[in-house]
């Protein structure tokens, strides 16, 4: 069951499994212009049945949490501030799961604290943002002018959404409900991540990493996950036929299933 408590106004998501888990906890950060709403009605349950106590925080600014009025002056590092700080609420370090921009969190997260893992999913690359934004540029730029439009707070429509997020066959209702969630981002994190803030490589400290993509993820293509994962020195898992939101395409258990492996093998 999905439960949601307030934390020095954060908005958290819980879902823990039934009785007792020796398992870690694992802490879900979602990516740009979305909350901690994209955890819960997929990847959430289905690491809770499997053992994992699952925990997803909404960064100041999105969803139910504070800051909406000041979203646009929201850096990156108030994000990492908000994750250290629902991590400092629990009782055992959890892992690290970070999407698209909250794979860019995790990555500056581990310049000042430690992490027991993290699992960078269609995460932008420490390299930053800008050959995704020309990649996009040039293969799909009306997609490239509805983001920017999203940016700046205006709506876009569910036909941009679908071609910019999902790659197979996707559900009007759920697509619907995604559009309503929506909102605009920081403009300041959108230029951190850029430019003007890249993970410091020399800094940050290195633990287990999961790295995964998929093949026709618009807005991080493959090719930028497999520049992160050599940047890193790791293998790369590239999701076949699926788009940037894993968690929500039909074949998401795929996913779920290369992340439940890997946290397997974390156990000595």
């Amino acid at each position: 069951m999905i439960t949601k408590q307030d934390i020095n106004g954060l908005e958290v998501f819980s879902c823990l499994p039934e009785g007792k888990s020796q398992r870690p906890p694992l802490l879900f950060i979602h990516g740009a212009f979305a909350g901690g709403w994209m955890w819960t009605e997929t990847f959430m349950p289905h690491f809770a049945a499997a053992g994992y106590p699952c925990y997803a925080l909404s960064l100041r600014g999105h969803g139910g949490s504070k800051g909406h009025q000041q979203i646009d002056w929201l850096s990156v590092a108030d994000y990492v501030d908000d994750v250290r700080q629902v991590v400092d609420t629990l009782n055992i370090d959890p892992v690290l799961l970070g999407h698209s921009m909250g794979g860019f969190v995790v990555q500056k997260y581990l310049e000042r604290h430690p992490a027991r893992a993290v699992a960078l999913l269609c995460s932008v690359p420490p390299q930053g943002l800008i050959a995704a934004q020309f990649h996009l540029l040039l293969q799909k730029p009306q997609i490239y002018l509805e983001i920017n439009r999203i940016l700046a707070g205006d709506h876009t429509d569910t036909d941009t959404l679908r071609d910019a997020l999902f790659a197979g066959e996707v559900e009007p209702a759920m697509l619907a409900e995604w559009l309503e969630k929506m909102q605009n981002e920081s403009q300041r994190a959108i230029w951190d991540m850029s430019m003007f803030n890249l993970p410091n490589l020399y800094c940050m400290r290195r633990p287990p990493m999961l790295i995964v993509g998929a093949e026709k993820d618009m807005l991080v293509p493959a090719f930028l996950v497999q520049t992160t994962a050599h940047t890193y020195g790791q293998p790369c898992h590239i999701l076949r036929n699926m788009g940037h939101a894993i968690t929500h395409e039909k074949e998401w258990p795929h996913a779920a299933a290369i992340i439940e492996t890997w946290l397997e093998s974390l156990t000595p």
